[in-house]
């Protein structure tokens, strides 16, 4: 662990923690019989209200340990910790967003934001008063009628985020959420969660492979190495004024500044993931 991570974590350590992964190893039975490890004594501490960002290449573990958290994987061995209480099965309080969003193609953008709601037993027309409040949040007043099919891939997102959002959880995973958008709408989503996270502050840890996403979006962005056995190997603490406008904020120096920081720790992992690629393509 780098100084830059232990003054970080000592700084922090009097704080209960939303999330704490504590020497957290995983790893999977594959097709053939055999073992892989997808992370290896792997630490992490998320606190309330807080956005962590986590960046490393493929294959480091960053979508594993979001469904540890989730409680849809558990650890092969380690202990992963959710508001001081130890991750047994589904975590109650917790939102996942996807790489591929979730929302039904048979039900309208109404019904897919009130699903939630009504699941925990709210009335119907509260959980529809939520969903229009939310649906109005998120930019588609007006689309309540519409199906997902007649969105488009943007749109799809903002339901998404406020399917997600409507239950106020405590805790946001989100796995690349906007990978498979252009620039220009990626960026615009950007902002909306920046500014619908601030209404409700929930601590949030966002997978991405996107440097510049991360560091535009969080508080503390965090390295994993390589895989296979991925684990923490810096946190860099975000000191950014908020609130931020995605576009703008990568202009600042000091953007510029924590960018060159974090690049010079991921370039590595991202040196040895590739070696690993090429040289497992020529033995085949």
């Amino acid at each position: 662990m780098s100084e830059t991570t232990r003054l970080f974590e000592t700084r922090l350590a009097d704080v209960d923690p939303a999330i704490e992964l504590r020497g957290v190893t995983k790893r999977f039975t594959t097709p053939d019989g055999s073992l892989y490890t997808a992370t290896s004594d792997m630490d992490l501490r998320v606190e309330p209200g807080e956005f962590c960002a986590i960046v490393g290449p493929t294959g480091c573990g960053k979508s594993t340990s979001l469904t540890l958290i989730s409680g849809l994987e558990t650890p092969t061995a380690g202990t992963v910790e959710v508001h001081g209480q130890v991750v047994k099965g589904i975590t109650p309080g917790v939102g996942f967003m996807f790489q591929t969003d979730a929302i039904l193609p048979w039900k309208t953008v109404l019904d897919n934001v009130a699903m939630g709601p009504r699941f925990r037993g709210v009335p119907g027309k509260e959980a529809d008063a939520n969903a229009h409040e939310w649906v109005r949040r998120v930019g588609l007043s007006g689309f309540e009628d519409r199906f997902p099919h007649q969105l488009s891939g943007g749109m799809r997102k903002r339901v998404a985020l406020a399917q997600s959002l409507i239950n106020e959880p405590a805790i946001l995973l989100m796995d690349e959420p906007f990978s498979a958008l252009d620039v220009q709408t990626r960026a615009i989503m950007s902002n909306e969660l920046l500014q619908l996270w601030d209404q409700t502050r929930p601590a949030v840890v966002f997978v991405t492979h996107d440097l510049e996403e991360a560091i535009a979006l969080a508080d503390k962005v965090v390295v994993m190495t390589a895989g296979p056995g991925g684990t923490v190997k810096a946190v860099f603490p975000i000191d950014l004024p908020r609130p931020r406008v995605v576009q703008e904020i990568r202009f600042q120096k000091r953007f510029v500044d924590l960018y060159q920081q974090i690049w010079e720790a991921l370039r590595e992992e991202v040196d040895i993931a590739y070696s690993q690629t090429t040289s497992a393509e020529s033995a085949a």
